[in-house]
């Protein structure tokens, strides 16, 4: 009996897999090429960029949004020693392979082998559609290289994580004690009510839903008092960032403000106290937004926010 049902479950989920498949990949298809390209030249224009210009805005990054994404910020930096020329590669590699199962599709999406006057893909529904775009992108695209990027992106993630795992080994021991907390009030007073009220089949996974449950509120309460170190933390590097980009181009343009900006700055506090003014701007601008990015920028950002939460919960969980 539960066999069956197990099968049923699966049955309906592979009938929504291919109900959604086409208009998926019709998304898919008009979304990536203009991302992708977007991404390209607004990389190409920051290589561009004068080193003080790039800098500022490196620090501005850092300054106003580095308690939002904290691991985020931690794990580039972690790269930037331990292979991020090497992720960048991998990166594009894979968003070329991309864009030529993409180019291929709708080339495919025009195909018309029987010649009645109609594309062949707007004659098939659900499972055909499934099989010909899986046969398409199977012969399409260069395993190799696919191979390669993510096992590239894996060993430099496995750097990264030990790096981080070290880095907020605080925050995840706080992660877990208080998960270990919450995990003995829940099975004490709320366990046995659960248990009772669900079916014996399914009770093995009663304990482990509420480990589930208690590490995510543990870890949503030790990250949101990360973030406020990090912002602060984030805020004063940033900061001093900005300062010295802007010190460094009135330096180089001769710009001196009565001799107020001799040509080393160690000669001088006026970078340091820019810098403190920056970073109160930037606390306070985090601080006003609650550490988190609001609505509708955290739509926009969401590839930001998944990946974020992500090395949260997988530095946690491997402790």
């Amino acid at each position: 009996m539960a066999e069956r049902s197990v099968e049923e479950k699966l049955g309906k989920a592979a009938e929504i897999l291919q109900a959604v498949a086409k208009p998926l990949a019709a998304f898919l298809g008009l979304v990536i090429p203009p991302l992708f390209l977007f991404t390209a030249k607004a990389y190409r224009w920051f290589k561009l960029l004068p080193t003080n210009v790039a800098q500022f805005i490196i620090g501005f990054i850092f300054c106003f949004f580095g308690g939002l994404y904290p691991t985020v910020f931690a794990a580039i930096q972690a790269a930037e020693h331990g292979g991020r020329k090497v992720v960048v590669q991998a990166i594009s590699d894979l968003a070329n392979e991309i864009m030529v199962i993409l180019e291929e599709s709708k080339k495919d999406d025009q195909v018309d082998a029987d010649k009645d006057g109609k594309a062949d893909v707007t004659q098939i529904e659900g499972k055909e559609y499934v099989i010909r775009k899986s046969k398409l992108v199977l012969s399409k695209v260069n395993p190799e290289k696919v191979d390669a990027a993510f096992a590239s992106i894996y060993r430099v993630w496995l750097a990264v994580a030990a790096v981080l795992t070290i880095q907020f080994a605080r925050v995840i021991n706080m992660a877990l004690s208080i998960s270990d907390f919450i995990q003995q009030i829940v099975n004490r007073f709320l366990g046995p009510v659960i248990q009772s009220a669900v079916p014996k089949e399914y009770k093995k996974w009663v304990p482990v839903i509420i480990g589930w449950v208690a590490k995510s509120i543990a870890m949503s309460i030790a990250w949101k008092l990360q973030s406020v170190i990090s912002a602060f933390t984030s805020a004063l590097t940033g900061g001093l960032i900005m300062a010295r980009a802007i010190y460094a181009f009135c330096s180089e343009h001769k710009i001196r403000f009565a001799g107020m900006v001799p040509n080393n700055h160690e000669e001088t506090y006026i970078d340091e106290v820019f810098s403190y003014i920056f970073a109160a701007c930037g606390f306070y601008f985090q601080f006003k937004i609650g550490f988190d990015m609001p609505f509708p920028f955290n739509v926009l950002l969401w590839p930001l926010e998944f990946i974020e939460y992500y090395i949260r919960w997988s530095i946690t969980k491997a402790s």
